[in-house]
């Protein structure tokens, strides 16, 4: 068996096997937790603000983390990251299992966090690099389907899991998973060369950091402590660090930054990047108001619950080969305009559909538009931002894309709560009737007006018709610009 792996070493097909199954691992845990909150409130004895930061820390850690694990991997190799990433994450989701109260729950989950925004970055970045420009495409589309269809997974293994044994399996699960990862990386990922030492600019790394912190903390708290002077603060603190943090990038781009501005000069990097947090919008906007209503308006259990997301799974699953095919062929700008276009469709369908007295078959078509959609936008999203961007900085540039992702999911978890507690205040109601269906349209208005602002800006995406950029980021042929 380990002879068989070991003659797969530095196969591209095999690498992406195990890439994806630690990117699922991870995209995993960002949904898998929900289901499970009613369970792990009365197990802990824990209130509702302790069991919310249970899901927060793991991804405030991401977003905090992201951008600097994403450069340490062009620094100091991307197998080496990938490989730490997924030894803590997946020890860290035993001791998450073994949590004897919230406090711990919460430290672990962002110890996991930690280990996923380790590994995160380097997958995309490890695929860029392995796979010739020809084939790069049909890649990103396995990879877009694992991004397409983990979120929506995690509900339905959850639940199944929840049902059958109880609510700390949804951790356990990663263990025997995260030991064929790091055994698959060991023996098929190539540890690469690095023909010059370099170093991390720990000042920039300090400074984003706490940037990024303040600004999730205070988005994330910011309805808890009803928006007051601190918050403010916090947010103040964010703006100042962040500008700081810019001019000092500008300062030294001579001289191996954190963050490479020239990746901003390719427009496609820059609009991919906002399009990305338009498509946190639309997942945050929808799981999050819907997964309580199929719970508490419908009285779905778990399991059901999740099994209702399924036709996304599918829908995910059906179009990610063909777009990254397609993206090959004729570049992504409009295979990502209409994703976005069917996702906002799909989002608008749940709107009308959902009632007080509806069945699942009512909203089934609605989910099922978003999956054809999402499996339309993750492919080229990922096959557009990384087109020309050099090989040496592609670690940089996974991480942020990565990191604005998640840092677009902290931004529309705060939105899309406000707007959805708004709402119920309004309607003087409880989630569990007719005033939740209420307030839940406004809510997925927000994320569906967002997601067309996402395909607009599609517009000026660069449509390339020849092959994505060579593994030195430049043009394998002359490509069209429309």
């Amino acid at each position: 068996m380990l002879n068989r792996l070991r003659r797969l070493h530095g196969n591209p097909w095999a690498i992406l096997i195990a890439l994806s199954l630690g990117f699922f691992m991870t995209l995993l845990d960002l949904t898998i937790v929900n289901i499970a909150i009613p369970d792990m409130t009365e197990d802990l004895d824990a209130s509702l603000d302790e069991i919310l930061w249970v899901v927060n820390a793991y991804t405030l850690a991401l977003a905090v983390l992201m951008i600097t694990a994403g450069r340490l991997g062009d620094l100091r190799g991307k197998r080496n990251l990938f490989t730490a990433g997924v030894a803590l994450f997946t020890l860290a989701s035993l001791a998450c299992g073994l949590a004897q109260d919230a406090t711990q729950l919460i430290a672990f989950r962002a110890v996991q966090g930690l280990g996923a925004a380790l590994l995160m970055p380097q997958t995309l970045s490890i695929i860029a690099d392995v796979f010739p420009p020809d084939k790069r495409g049909k890649a990103m589309g396995v990879w877009g389907a694992v991004a397409g269809i983990s979120g929506a997974l995690g509900p339905i293994i959850g639940g199944a899991l929840i049902n059958s044994l109880d609510w700390r399996w949804i951790f356990y699960v990663n263990l025997p998973l995260g030991a064929l990862v790091l055994l698959l990386a060991v023996l098929i990922i190539p540890g690469g060369q690095r023909p010059v030492r370099h170093r991390l600019d720990l000042p920039s790394t300090a400074v984003a950091s706490a940037a990024l912190f303040c600004l999730a903390y205070a988005l994330i708290e910011g309805e808890r402590y009803d928006w007051n002077g601190w918050i403010w603060a916090l947010l103040g603190a964010a703006a100042l660090l962040l500008a700081g943090f810019l001019g000092y990038e500008r300062s030294r781009q001579d001289n191996e930054p954190l963050l490479p501005l020239s990746l901003f000069r390719d427009r496609n990097f820059s609009v991919i990047n906002f399009v990305g947090v338009t498509v946190s919008f639309g997942i945050v906007g929808m799981l999050l108001p819907l997964t309580i209503y199929l719970q508490s308006v419908l009285g779905f259990s778990a399991l059901k619950s999740g099994l209702v997301l399924l036709p996304m799974a599918l829908g995910s699953m059906v179009t990610a080969g063909p777009a990254g095919a397609l993206t090959d062929r004729i570049g992504g700008k409009y295979i990502l305009m209409g994703g976005l276009l069917a996702w906002a469709a799909g989002l608008w369908w749940i709107v009308l559909a959902a009632e007080a007295g509806s069945t699942w078959t009512d909203v089934a078509p609605g989910l099922g538009l978003v999956g054809l959609g999402a499996g339309c936008t993750f492919v080229p999203m990922a096959t557009e931002v990384m087109r020309h961007v050099p090989a040496r900085l592609s670690g940089a540039a996974s991480g942020v894309n990565n990191s604005l992702r998640q840092v677009g999911s902290v931004v529309a978890g705060a939105v899309i709560g406000a707007v959805l507690q708004s709402g119920l205040a309004s309607a003087g109601g409880a989630p569990d009737g007719q005033d939740f269906v209420d307030a839940m349209g406004p809510t997925i208005g927000v994320a569906i007006g967002v997601v067309l602002a996402g395909a607009a800006a599609c517009l000026f995406v660069r449509r390339h018709t020849g092959p994505p950029a060579d593994a030195h980021g430049l043009p394998v042929a002359e490509p069209e610009h429309v």
